[in-house]
């Protein structure tokens, strides 16, 4: 429900924190699991508890610009009232053993944005300093910006394991794994193939390069043994170099783990709660294969990764993520002026990626 709530306000001695003025929220995958009431219950309502609060503001994804932030904070990180900024997403602590070594992406202490703590579906948002990315609006159009964090997810997924001169299959090519056919390309992939249900998705994939993509059997139930034969076929026999699975459907890892190459790598990206049997167990270990666990962002190499891809224009990554992916701004950007409950839900049932505009 869009409704009134106080502007939020930085005390003198905060040093932690600042007010952005969102310009722009996307609204995710996960976003659209909490509308349905079907995902992070737990996590939203314990956060609520533990705080006393009785609301949480959701949404993670945004581009803003600062508004106030106090001189040490700005000293220290280098941003000033009006630069333009996106965020990550996760606030992670910097003290438990996975941040001392580095991994600040699997923080045993960590709070995400708009679900642990208030987010960015709001006209101001406070902010946590070190969550937040400067980005140059010269480089990167605002609406692109706002897609950072979403587009870092494919890019941590497309850089764990190398790229360059491979085949790379994606499975699922929803929002994430769209942006993964454009990296693995950008990253020198020589072929990517899609597969994909969705005839919209898939012909959006097409566009983006994904050539061909196959579409899976359907009712598959442990293993699609299609898809991995004529993943095989495209492969002179054995299998892909790199398997993308950005699905979370049972029958699709599986099939991820059977169209990979002897020593290739399976990237999990795809989430949903659950157990899960792999077929052919032996398969994993006498075949040398990689199986690779996905979450988030590295902090700040995938960001950095990021913003090369979007601001080199050799790549064309960011004209076809305007283009393709958020269809130039064409039905799928709402005013938050104009939003209405019902119109909403009419826009996010046919977009990939979907924006809320404030301003």
């Amino acid at each position: 429900v869009r409704e009134r709530v106080p502007v939020p306000t930085l005390d003198p001695d905060d040093t932690e924190h600042a007010l952005v003025r969102i310009r722009y929220a996307g609204f995710c995958g996960s976003d659209r699991g909490i509308w349905a009431r079907k995902s992070f219950g737990d996590m939203i309502l314990g956060s609520l508890e533990r705080t006393g609060s009785d609301r949480r503001i959701f949404g993670h994804e945004m581009f803003g610009e600062v508004i106030a932030l106090h001189p040490d904070a700005a000293a220290r990180t280098g941003l000033s009232v009006g630069t333009a900024v996106t965020a990550e997403s996760h606030v992670t602590c910097g003290t438990c053993a996975a941040c001392t070594a580095g991994q600040h992406h699997v923080c045993l202490r960590e709070q995400i944005l708009g679900i642990s703590v208030d987010g960015v579906f709001a006209e101001v948002a406070k902010l946590p300093v070190k969550v937040l990315w400067p980005t140059d609006t010269t480089a990167i159009r605002p609406e692109v910006a706002a897609t950072q964090e979403p587009f870092g997810n494919a890019v941590h997924a497309c850089t764990a394991a190398p790229m360059a001169g491979r085949t790379v299959v994606v499975i699922g090519t929803g929002t994430i794994g769209l942006f993964a056919v454009l990296i693995a390309q950008g990253l020198g992939a020589t072929q990517v193939i899609g597969v994909e249900p969705d005839e919209a998705n898939a012909a959006r994939a097409r566009r983006l390069g994904a050539d061909p993509v196959l579409t899976p059997a359907s009712g598959a139930d442990r293993l699609d043994t299609d898809t991995i034969a004529r993943i095989r076929s495209l492969t002179d026999g054995v299998g892909a170099d790199v398997v993308l699975e950005m699905s979370g459907v049972p029958s699709s890892v599986n099939t991820a783990i059977h169209a990979v190459r002897p020593g290739g790598d399976v990237v999990l990206f795809g989430v949903r709660n659950g157990d899960l049997s792999i077929v052919d167990f032996h398969r994993v270990v006498m075949r040398g294969l990689n199986l690779h666990g996905i979450v988030g962002r590295r902090l700040w190499d995938t960001w950095k990764t990021t913003r090369r891809l979007l601001t080199d224009p050799s790549t064309g990554v960011q004209r076809a993520v305007w283009e393709d992916v958020l269809d130039e701004g064409r039905g799928n950007i709402v005013s938050i002026a104009d939003w209405t409950r019902e119109g909403f839900e009419e826009v996010f049932r046919h977009h990939p990626k979907v924006l809320v505009r404030f301003s």
